[in-house]
């Protein structure tokens, strides 16, 4: 009886401990990709013409974008697919190189653009090709928001 005792108390100490890893890599990954959003909302503004263009603005949503996706690509291990309220869809654990491979382009993408964007105009043109490597994705692997 002990000895079951002591089975099942080590399996809920295993399980807890599993669930709390996944939670702090989900919480990583959403914090991540929460600041990407936030960077992402004065340029989007700027593109509706909401708001005047400002190049340094832009470039530092950029810089947010280029820093915070680099890191994302860790933050998929297979034991974080639930738990957290991971917005993750399944089909991102059947295809994590593509999903490698667009956090790359996204990076890739700031970093091109940010070297480009001089003026309005320019922006208008690279901010599009920048974010539609978010909206992929998003389409793709991330459940809708409700």
């Amino acid at each position: 009886m002990l000895r079951s005792f002591v089975i099942g108390l080590l399996t809920v100490i295993t399980i807890s401990t599993a669930m709390a890893q996944n939670l702090v890599v989900i919480k990583a990954r959403k914090d991540l990709l929460g600041d990407m959003g936030d960077a992402a909302k004065q340029p989007g503004q700027m593109m509706k013409q909401e708001i005047p263009f400002d190049a340094d603005t832009v470039k530092a949503s950029l810089d947010v974008f280029i820093a915070k996706a680099s890191k994302l690509p860790e933050l998929f291990p297979e034991d974080s697919k639930s738990g957290g309220k991971t917005e993750a869809l399944p089909a991102l654990w059947n295809n994590k190189d593509d999903v490698t491979s667009r956090f790359k382009k996204l990076v890739e993408a700031a970093k091109a653009a940010k070297d480009n964007v001089t003026d309005e105009f320019d922006f208008m043109d690279t901010w599009p090709k920048v974010v539609g490597n978010c909206g992929g994705c998003h389409k793709k692997y991330r459940a809708e928001k409700k």
